[in-house]
């Protein structure tokens, strides 16, 4: 079936079941996916509503110009908007915005004035003072107001709201927001909360931002740098409507792009950084809740905007943001590993053992190694090597504890390192890893049982 144009594609994204992201967790977890509306953002309902609002007003006419600020996604949806309709695009963005989002806008043709992201609000130079000061210097423009827009949020309220109540089957019990302004969270909030007043409005935003103080006390927090985009604010919205809130918690800029950058691995939901604080805060609460709990969570910005940032291994480091993105073999653990082990004590010697009894020890085993282990703590180690080059010194030393010649102790690691984590540490010359065990014991790994780990069928 063909469309009339691309914005009656708007609306009905799909709800996805979060897999393997989530398999940690009792809850079921589900991803209402914005970003494949048509401009990759929840904005794409609100642009076109107030473009259309504004022309059945009178508001505005072809060859106007359409003025706002933006963190881009908003601007790339009014942009889309407008330029099928003959409407010229004024954008006001701070300068930490992904060159991806400054690319496409200016592909649509939309003129972008850059202000610094340190600017607070009330300064000149701030991105809501120089849009509104444009509007009132240029002839012929029209201020959207987007973020500020009560359409925004009644567009939640009539028509994104009733789409989750219905794709969750009205068995929704958490709903995880991303919040910039009270809009959003607030018209999804209003609508839920008629539907079934005991469904959790929960809204997510990053550490520097201002909305989890002031829910809980009724004051603006102070604000503070991050590098998420489209999620935070750094005043209070005319939209904000705690009453419908439950909760506003906060996801520092870290673990919101390594949860979006896993979401893509392990689920393949190409979603931003954003949306990764937001999966993130709703993974979070749902290690707490059992299974009647079901969770959704508002996907609202394309991750295919942040090519340059959370998707770049280059700048995730640059930033101290870059933890390794786990592949399926990450979920092999130690635990794993040692209950594929056919052997399952622990061979090893004591401080009080000479040399030619842990010798035997070894042979009678077919081991080449072994640590030496006092009251249940490694104290060193020794090897095979170690005892025959002791021997040629001096051949009389098959006699002596074993305590006066170890070597080094193996490293010791937990039952859930990962056998990713335990290849480093055999990569790093040492020939076994001591794991402790949750009864308390010790055993042995070597790379000969991670291979095995690895091919078992």
């Amino acid at each position: 079936m063909w469309q009339q144009d691309i914005f009656k594609m708007t609306g009905q994204t799909p709800m996805v079941l979060i897999n393997r992201s989530a398999r940690h967790i009792k809850p079921q977890v589900m991803a209402k996916v914005e970003y494949l509306n048509p401009s990759g953002t929840h904005y794409c309902r609100v642009a076109n509503t107030i473009v259309d609002h504004a022309e059945k007003e009178r508001l505005i006419r072809p060859g106007m110009t359409l003025v706002d600020w933006t963190y881009g996604s908003s601007g790339i949806a009014l942009a889309m908007a407008a330029v099928t309709r003959g409407y010229k695009v004024l954008l006001v963005v701070p300068d930490k915005i992904s060159r991806e989002k400054q690319q496409v806008l200016k592909a649509l043709g939309a003129e972008i004035v850059i202000t610094p992201s340190d600017a607070l609000p009330g300064e000149p130079r701030s991105c809501v003072n120089v849009a509104e000061n444009l509007v009132q210097n240029l002839p012929h423009a029209y201020f959207t107001n987007m973020y500020e827009n009560e359409l925004n949020r009644r567009v939640h309220i009539e028509k994104t709201g009733p789409e989750i109540w219905e794709q969750a089957e009205g068995g929704i019990s958490h709903l995880f927001v991303p919040v910039i302004s009270g809009a959003m969270i607030s018209g999804l909030g209003r609508f839920l909360k008629t539907k079934r007043p005991e469904v959790k409005i929960i809204g997510v935003e990053p550490e520097g931002s201002i909305y989890r103080e002031l829910f809980h006390t009724g004051r603006a927090g102070e604000t503070a740098g991050y590098e998420l985009e489209e999620i935070g604010g750094l005043w209070e919205s005319a939209y904000w409507e705690a009453s419908v809130i439950d909760d506003i918690v906060q996801v520092n800029d870290r673990d919101a792009f390594n949860c979006g950058r896993e979401l893509l691995r392990n689920d393949a939901i190409f979603a931003g950084g954003s949306s990764g604080a937001v999966l993130f805060a709703a993974l979070r609460a749902g290690a707490l809740l059992d299974e009647s709990a079901r969770i959704v969570v508002i996907m609202s910005d394309y991750g295919g905007y942040y090519l340059s940032k959370m998707y770049s291994d280059e700048w995730m480091k640059q930033k101290g943001f870059y933890r390794k993105v786990s592949s399926p073999k990450d979920e092999i653990t130690a635990e794993d590993i040692v209950e594929l082990k056919t052997r399952k004590d622990l061979i090893c010697a004591h401080p009080e053992h000479t040399l030619s009894e842990v010798f035997e020890m070894m042979r009678q085993h077919d081991v080449s190694q072994v640590p030496v282990v006092s009251y249940g703590t490694a104290i060193g180690s020794i090897s095979e090597n170690k005892i025959l080059s002791i021997l040629i010194e001096n051949d009389e030393a098959m006699n002596s504890k074993v305590v006066g010649y170890m070597e080094q102790s193996f490293p010791v690691c937990g039952s859930h390192t990962t056998i990713s984590e335990l290849s480093e540490k055999l990569q790093e010359s040492a020939s076994g890893v001591l794991i402790t065990l949750s009864d308390g014991g010790l055993q042995l790994l070597t790379k000969s049982d991670l291979i095995e780990a690895l091919t078992h069928k």
